[in-house]
């Protein structure tokens, strides 16, 4: 019997979360040009490169189409991104208004990528991995360009808080909850996560050699 598609469950749920996904990252990447005083067009490119940085990669690893190549609102939903920041008062935004939407797309990220790897065949395991590289890896391809520390390197739970969500999800969906169900649960668990780190300064022990 041939694998059942995972397009059906994605359609509502997890579909939904990969374009949130996607926007709030992709309007992290232009605030982080906003920073830096740039144009308009590089507020596009920072905003498509964080929105699809890290589905891009996991795409290529587990042998799937690139994601947004075929999908043109992915791409018009980064530069819609672009465009918002750039005509909306700076005043609008906070100054943590970054890792908030950065929180937000790194959860839904981490969710989308391992069911999309689990979809391909991918062990449950490994997929989770893969939800991790999806989550993380826009973010770390930001803070290169724009000449920050990265965001791994701050003190907070982050790819924790990834690869809590993305195991969590697989956990679920290998006991039997529905896809769309556990991507959500899963989703809001990540993002409680990063967000206590991040107000309580939540971190794991340090190496002390």
């Amino acid at each position: 019997m041939a694998a059942p598609s995972l397009a059906i469950p994605l359609d509502v749920a997890l579909q939904t979360l990969s374009y949130v996904g996607t926007s709030v990252f992709a309007v992290s990447g232009a605030l982080a040009a906003a920073r830096l005083g740039q144009t308009l067009v590089t507020f596009c490119f920072f905003a498509l490169i964080t929105g699809v940085g890290g589905g891009t990669v996991r795409d290529l690893l587990i042998g799937a189409p690139v994601f947004w190549i075929h999908d043109n609102v992915t791409a018009a939903a980064c530069l819609g991104a672009a465009l918002l920041v750039w005509v909306t008062p700076h005043r609008f935004w906070s100054l943590r208004a970054l890792d908030w939407l950065d929180a937000i797309g790194l959860a839904a990220f981490a969710v989308i990528g391992a069911a999309k790897a689990m979809s391909f065949g991918i062990n449950p395991f490994v997929a989770g991995l893969m939800g991790v590289i999806t989550g993380c890896v826009g973010g770390i391809i930001r803070d290169l360009l724009a000449g920050e520390p990265s965001i791994l390197l701050r003190p907070e739970l982050y790819v924790t808080a990834a690869a809590f969500a993305a195991m969590l999800h697989v956990t679920l969906v290998s006991i039997g909850v529905p896809v769309g169900v556990a991507g959500v649960l899963a989703s809001f668990a990540g993002f409680a996560l990063r967000a206590f780190a991040m107000l309580k300064g939540l971190h794991l022990p340090g190496y002390r050699p």
